[in-house]
């Protein structure tokens, strides 16, 4: 089986980036995050006539994520168990399919907004620590993948590219990354590359491609079943260096 997760920083805008590498690598599924648009808008045609079924959870103008799948699905999530906001963003959707809870994830930033915006960043943290709990707890075989804003070790950052004070590398934020492998989680691609600096995310600015200045904050949570099961752990940073990029590159687990 093979899973992708690509943060595309507008479906709408780069919805033949995504057709052209579904047709490459065909995954069973694709999580897609920061897909910029309502429901509405997602080119839902586009990939249906490609042959993958089309789950949406979208807002307008920001964030939105959505998962492509291949094979018959139950949704279980659009909002994040436990999170308790009275307006919830659109950043989790979570389905089951082939015996496996498949968890799509953007965690917010949380350099934005001040003290409430990274206090929003920790409280959907909480919230997906309790939800990996409750799934680990019931046996069930299941994967966290997406983008989650947190780069875990100085090793995951390139140089000089995050300030201590970075909601990204803060004590909180790293704290509850540490958490959800404290509970039984594998982070898939250090069980394939323990060692290697290796990056998922290249800003816009300051020739941060052209010099490699990354980040490694596009993640893949595996339980213990799926770890066992896990083959190999791709970055695809050839989708970066093409005309109009995602700042983002397809993260692929084979399993």
């Amino acid at each position: 089986m093979k899973l992708a997760s690509w943060n595309i920083n507008s479906i709408r805008q780069r919805h033949t980036h995504v057709q052209q590498w579904l047709t490459k690598e065909q995954p069973d599924w694709l999580f897609l995050q920061e897909i910029k648009c309502q429901n509405e808008q997602f080119p839902t045609e586009i990939f249906e006539e490609m042959g993958y079924q089309v789950i949406v959870n979208g807002q307008k103008a920001y964030n939105g994520v959505a998962i492509l799948s291949r094979h018959p699905f139950q949704l279980n999530h659009t909002v994040l168990p436990d999170l308790n906001e009275e307006e919830p963003q659109a950043r989790y959707l979570e389905i089951e399919s082939q015996g496996v809870t498949l968890c799509n994830l953007y965690l917010p930033n949380g350099n934005s907004g001040g003290e409430e915006g990274f206090q929003r960043k920790l409280h959907f943290i909480d919230a997906l620590i309790n939800r990996a709990e409750h799934l680990l707890q019931h046996k069930q075989d299941c994967i966290f993948a997406g983008d989650f804003n947190i780069c875990p070790t100085n090793q995951d950052y390139a140089p000089q590219t995050l300030s201590a004070e970075d909601a990204l590398v803060k004590p909180e934020s790293r704290n509850g990354f540490y958490q959800l492998l404290w509970l039984g989680l594998t982070d898939a691609l250090r069980a394939i590359y323990p060692t290697e600096t290796l990056y998922t995310f290249w800003d816009y600015t300051r020739g941060a491609w052209q010099r490699n200045a990354g980040l490694r904050i596009d993640h893949a949570l595996l339980s213990p079943k799926i770890a066992e099961q896990l083959r190999s752990f791709t970055i695809d940073k050839a989708e970066r260096d093409k005309e109009q990029p995602s700042d983002h590159v397809p993260i692929i687990i084979e399993f």
